[in-house]
């Protein structure tokens, strides 16, 4: 069976994901997504209403015309989870595939709101759920399955899919971390990767993040980024005055600790902030978390600006703000309040814990450089980094290729320079440039089997 691979976007930069693999005749897309950083650059620009054109022009969406190269039909979108750089070209793409949209219960509940708030196209793929663990045949010929399998990363109910073909298998491994013990959801499910890469033709071609490839060590887990938060949080118990924080608004494992130990130290935890709302209120509408409690959520700027008043007439020592703009995103709620557009007051002495670090790229890091300036200029006092990546680092890499065994592999979701780091791993571990390691570009097609 012939097996291709069209890698159509993040080979170059870190967003807007999306590969294409034909087997055969059948074809299964995985992820669609948006490079932030292309939009951000520009004043007040409404993707929503804009032309899939003029965002592929932007560099902001994938460049799909190479999918017209593809000798088959696409029987699938596969989104692996619900941020953005991997859904948010989903409204801009999908409804030139005759195929249906099919992902996890939480990511397609993310992949409907953002369909939902498209203002240009008419987007009618069928929604699909299916769970880690489940299994589905693609195409008529009964060659080809997908399967989910269950990964940990720094959103919930994410997953790795494999396509299961005659020739071996491929899986597609955006984007994920080995957490053993994470605070919402199961662990990673190493035991079905080492199957899969021992079972039948075993694992054909491997595709993955390269985020943190050139970092020694392993990522932490998510327990630990816990214990971190409840030692920050200890260490200002007894402080009267005004403590925010600011996570990943989608991070509903890291938001649900920041909730907890608000509570621990006497304040009344308040999600301030659109996306904030959205993805915990979406969370805990499918019981994925339940925040217990007394628990505000505002999401539109007349309910912010009413709870920013509650917090500042019945002080700010009872409350605690979770908001977004943990990036420096010019309208989000943090940096409005550094600019001093709402009505919470930051005094001299205030804390601002930045529960997340700062995503490598230059818009983000003159964004965030910006949004901190502005917090001390009116004396707040800054917590940095209270946080652990939800990306594989070297020996993370290390152990999945051990588990899996590939005979291909495909570094993506990175620069050139961010590649070389996990190019160098696998070229420890026998595999060779050019011949098994493949170094590959936004719009190229890799032929696996002829």
């Amino acid at each position: 069976m012939e097996i291709e691979i069209a890698t159509l976007g993040g080979y170059e930069e870190v967003g807007r994901q999306m590969t294409a693999v034909r087997a055969g005749e059948d074809i299964v897309i995985f992820d669609m997504g948006l490079n932030l950083s292309k939009v951000l650059i520009h004043d007040n620009v409404e993707t929503e209403s804009m032309h899939s054109l003029d965002l592929i022009d932007m560099g902001a969406i994938p460049d799909d015309r190479v999918m017209s190269e593809l000798e088959g039909d696409v029987q699938a979108i596969v989104p692996t989870h619900g941020h953005l750089d991997h859904i948010a070209g989903i409204p801009k793409l999908a409804h030139r595939y005759d195929a249906p949209i099919v992902g996890s219960p939480y990511t397609i509940e993310l992949v409907k709101q953002q369909i939902d708030d498209e203002g240009k196209f008419q987007v009618d793929n069928d929604l699909v759920k299916m769970k880690a663990g489940g299994t589905m045949a693609i195409g008529d010929s009964e060659q080809v399955e997908m399967e989910f399998v269950n990964v940990t990363h720094s959103i919930i109910d994410a997953i790795n899919p494999v396509l299961h073909t005659p020739e071996g298998a491929v899986v597609y491994g955006l984007d994920k971390r080995l957490d053993h013990d994470p605070v919402i959801g199961d662990p990673i499910d190493m035991d079905r990767f080492r199957e899969i890469g021992r079972q039948d033709e075993g694992v054909l071609c491997y595709i993955e993040d390269c985020t943190n490839a050139g970092r020694k060590g392993r990522t932490p887990s998510e327990s630990y980024a816990k214990k971190h938060v409840e030692d920050t949080f200890t260490s200002m118990e007894d402080y009267s005055g005004g403590i925010v924080a600011t996570t990943f608004s989608s991070h509903i494992a890291r938001v649900k600790t920041l909730v907890e130990y608000a509570r621990e130290i006497g304040r009344q935890p308040v999600l301030l902030g659109r996306s904030m709302e959205k993805y915990s209120g979406t969370a805990e509408r499918l019981d994925f978390v339940d925040f217990q409690g007394d628990i505000g959520m505002y999401g539109h700027r007349k309910s912010v600006d009413r709870a920013f008043k509650r917090i500042m007439k019945e002080g700010k020592g009872n409350f605690l703000p979770i908001v977004t703009g943990h990036q420096g995103e010019p309208r989000a709620m943090l940096t409005r309040m550094g600019r001093g557009e709402t009505p919470y007051e930051i005094d001299d002495g205030d804390k601002v814990v930045f529960s997340a670090s700062i995503i490598p790229e230059p818009t983000n890091e003159g964004q965030r450089y910006q949004s901190e300036q502005l917090l001390r200029m009116q004396g707040a006092r800054l917590y940095d980094d209270i946080h652990v990546s939800g990306h594989l680092r070297e020996e993370g890499h290390y152990e999945m290729l051990d588990a899996l065994q590939p005979q291909h592999v495909i570094p993506g979701h990175q620069t050139l320079k961010g590649r070389s780091p996990y190019v160098d791993l696998a070229k420890s571990q026998g595999y060779k440039l050019g011949r098994d390691v493949h170094v590959t570009q936004n719009g190229s097609v890799i032929q696996l089997v002829e």
